[in-house]
């Protein structure tokens, strides 16, 4: 996703309102049209998508395995799972990206299902997963604390959690609007690769972190900000 403009705070975390969910909702659906323009997003050129791919064949149980992708946005990733022979489900608030995402999978003839909820509280009922993955999704949660245990509480005995993450911009650095309200976010701007691993650790049996800005191909050129893979088992 696209990337906040004011420093993390250390607050405890906030109870979501009504007008900040409708607001963020509003915000994706308003950004699904032209989301896929970015290279990491799209995935359009090949030496991006094939990083990709890459990465994610490599962070993945052995294919077939139940995958979430939460905060999935337009499917790109989800559609390279599929690819690989995984059984995808999809979720993001805004139902334009999930159509996207639907669209992208039936143009690739491939089978999965993608719907539209709160990633940090995914509407699959009691089902569980071999792998949950989440990309640039945690800086927009109003509870982040409680989405991480949400999220490991979905994953089957020895299940993987991959949350690709960062922390992109400064306060006083220029960049896109975020809603009104964003700042109050307890990882607005993004969340360091120590802090995450630091939230995570107590939840799981053990967590590694990859650095991933040195990768040009990821990200359709180079970066200069802090961009990662926190990948973890439980």
């Amino acid at each position: 996703m696209t990337e906040p403009t004011s420093e993390p705070t250390s607050a405890p975390t906030l109870a979501p309102t009504l007008a900040l969910t409708s607001a963020i909702t509003g915000y994706w659906d308003a950004a699904a049209a032209a989301f896929d323009e970015e290279p990491d997003h799209g995935l359009r050129g090949q030496r991006t998508r094939a990083a990709w791919d890459r990465l994610l064949r490599a962070w993945a149980p052995p294919a077939p395995a139940d995958v979430l992708d939460v905060g999935c946005g337009t499917g790109s990733l989800s559609v390279l799972l599929a690819t690989a022979g995984h059984r995808v489900t999809g979720v993001d608030l805004a139902p334009r990206m999930i159509e996207q995402a639907r669209a992208k999978l039936a143009v690739a003839e491939l089978t999965g299902r993608f719907l539209v909820g709160d990633a940090a509280a995914p509407p699959t009922g009691g089902e569980r997963f071999d792998l949950l993955l989440c990309r640039h999704l945690v800086w927009t949660l109003p509870d982040p604390q409680a989405a991480l245990r949400a999220w490991v509480d979905r994953l089957r005995p020895a299940g993987r959690l991959v949350l690709i993450e960062g922390r992109w911009r400064e306060p006083g650095q220029d960049g896109p609007a975020y809603v009104a309200g964003a700042e109050s976010l307890p990882w607005s701007g993004g969340v360091r690769a120590g802090d995450l691993a630091s939230a995570v650790r107590p939840l799981v049996a053990g967590l590694r972190v990859e650095p991933l800005g040195g990768d040009a191909d990821l990200w359709g050129g180079p970066v200069d900000d802090e961009r990662y893979a926190l990948i973890a088992h439980v």
